[in-house]
């Protein structure tokens, strides 16, 4: 078993319990450079735990930098179905799990757990790719039990994170829905979409598409300590024009507001997005659900010292004296005075600046079934 694991790794009985002070086995900055995480403890449902410690040879100066692996998945079904009160869709796909991008605040940092990773640095380095997702896509549209509804990409990981480029399995996604007229509302951090403006205007001009990029600060240097993979503030917003000016519909979110952060960005943040040409916006309050907490109180040690006990304390009151509230109707906004503030914050700048005047309302009748094994086509 020793030869399973990097030197000057200790393997422990037990499986890692998340909470206050368990990330003590911080990852040196030269092996996690350019990552968000700051640690790499196993997830919660191993039986074993590692921690990092100096077994006096220099052997931690020997452990190599954290690299991108890509590991083919082979799912049998690629939509997703929720029934949250809290999104206005029931249905998702994600090509990828994990996600390079490295926000440290990702709420989805915990499914890695799953997979039998670490949350941490395993999420943003060890990804999966679902190459199929194409043919199963067409494969269930064809279900003549199959209703039309919007397809939301971008629910868990970021369908457009760097491994997009060579993998392509968001365009041929978008590819399949094109072709059968089927809706889709697309949520990134990430200029790559414009790569796909070509398929998106198409299906904008029937009423098919819409795209939302996440903006989380206009700092570029909070930016790249935050969410240290993905498009720097001016590319996103230079996205958001070019999708408006191709005549796709765009939309901003401020996802996460992060309190004394930079809830303070609120309003600078849906300024420029409006003088680019978005028309919707939308927030979401910081969630730190399991593992996250842990992962995100490090990286504001690291990162922001002297605003870490504050941020928290702030947190702590938009979330009923907790770090985190996953009942439906609370966990996008918080509860409590200051969630009540940074919610009407938000209302007045987006009616300032004109957002939120209506609604985009992607179609279904369009939809155009595919063609299953054996079927006949249609004369008509």
């Amino acid at each position: 078993m020793a030869d399973r694991f990097p030197l000057a790794e200790r393997i422990e009985a037990g499986p890692a319990e998340p909470g206050p002070g368990r990330l003590g086995d911080g990852i040196a900055e030269t092996r996690r450079r350019g990552r968000g995480a700051g640690s790499n403890l196993s997830g919660r449902y191993e039986t074993l735990a590692r921690s990092i410690f100096d077994d006096g040879w220099g052997s931690l100066d020997e452990l190599p930098p954290f690299a991108t692996t890509v590991t083919i998945e082979k799912p049998k079904r690629i939509i997703t179905r929720n029934d949250s009160p809290d999104v206005n869709f029931d249905r998702s796909i994600n090509p990828y799990r994990g996600c390079e991008h490295g926000c440290a605040y990702c709420y989805a940092r915990p499914t890695h757990a799953y997979m039998g990773l670490s949350p941490g640095l395993d999420f943003e380095s060890k990804l999966f790719a679902k190459p199929n997702a194409a043919e199963l896509l067409e494969k269930e549209l064809a279900n003549p039990n199959y209703t039309p509804a919007m397809i939301a990409l971008g629910t868990n990981t970021d369908p457009y994170q760097p491994i997009e480029r060579q993998q392509r399995i968001t365009r041929r996604v978008l590819e399949v829905l094109d072709r059968y007229n089927h809706p889709v509302g697309i949520v990134t951090k990430s200029a790559l979409v414009t790569r796909d403006i070509d398929i998106l205007s198409r299906m904008a001009e029937r009423g098919l598409a819409k795209v939302a990029l996440s903006v989380t600060s206009l700092d570029r240097k909070l930016s790249r300590a935050l969410e240290p993979r993905a498009s720097t503030p001016s590319r996103r917003l230079e996205a958001l024009m070019r999708l408006a000016e191709a005549g796709i519909p765009t939309a901003v979110l401020v996802a996460p507001v992060i309190p004394a952060l930079n809830d303070s960005e609120i309003e600078s943040i849906l300024g420029a997005a409006a003088a680019a040409g978005v028309t919707e916006a939308g927030y979401i309050l910081l969630r730190l659900p399991l593992e996250v907490r842990d992962l995100f109180v490090e990286w504001l040690e690291n990162n922001a010292p002297d605003r870490a006990a504050r941020v928290m304390s702030l947190v702590s009151q938009t979330r009923d004296g907790k770090h985190n509230q996953s009942e439906f109707g609370k966990r996008m906004t918080g509860s409590g005075p200051l969630a009540w503030t940074i919610g009407r914050r938000f209302e007045l700048a987006a009616d300032r600046n004109k957002l939120n005047r209506a609604k985009f309302k992607l179609r279904t009748d369009l939809f155009e079934r595919p063609l299953a094994a054996g079927d006949q086509m249609s004369l008509f």
